[in-house]
């Protein structure tokens, strides 16, 4: 199964800012959407992802005038990022191991959805659900 599935369930559609925006700005529309991270974008393409921790990071070192910093001088970078054709198996295997939690997926050089860890966990259970239900079904049918 591919990033792809997940994105047609999910859809596309992804909350993002550019780098100019400020940390204030961000924390806003993360508390307003309800998400833990978002991606940094310019013309379409990803420059970083700007997330909780950054927040916690930038309010310890820049104390009171953190709310003013641009997210693109506080957020993660580089990104790692996937493909819409990459496997749900090696997306997961490359969170864990870079130990991330959100991934842009990047087709042409765009982006064209975001998925998280647990968007990707969702989908795995998912499918293990329906494959123990078939496997049921087969064996009381027998």
């Amino acid at each position: 199964m591919t990033i792809a599935a997940i994105l047609k369930t999910k859809g596309g559609d992804v909350v993002s800012l550019p780098p100019t925006a400020s940390v204030a700005e961000a924390v806003a529309l993360l508390a307003e959407r309800r998400i833990g991270a978002m991606p940094v974008t310019e013309a379409g393409k990803v420059l970083g992802i700007f997330s909780e921790r950054d927040v916690i990071y930038c309010l310890q070192a820049h104390r009171s005038a953190a709310l003013d910093r641009a997210i693109g001088e506080v957020m993660t970078a580089p990104v790692q990022t996937v493909a819409s054709a990459d496997a749900v198996l090696a997306a997961l295997s490359l969170m864990t191991r870079r130990r991330i939690r959100h991934l842009p997926v990047v087709d042409g050089g765009q982006m064209v959805g975001f998925v998280s860890i647990g968007d990707l966990v969702k989908h795995r259970i998912d499918r293990i659900e329906a494959e123990a239900a078939a496997m049921r079904d087969y064996i009381q049918s027998a």
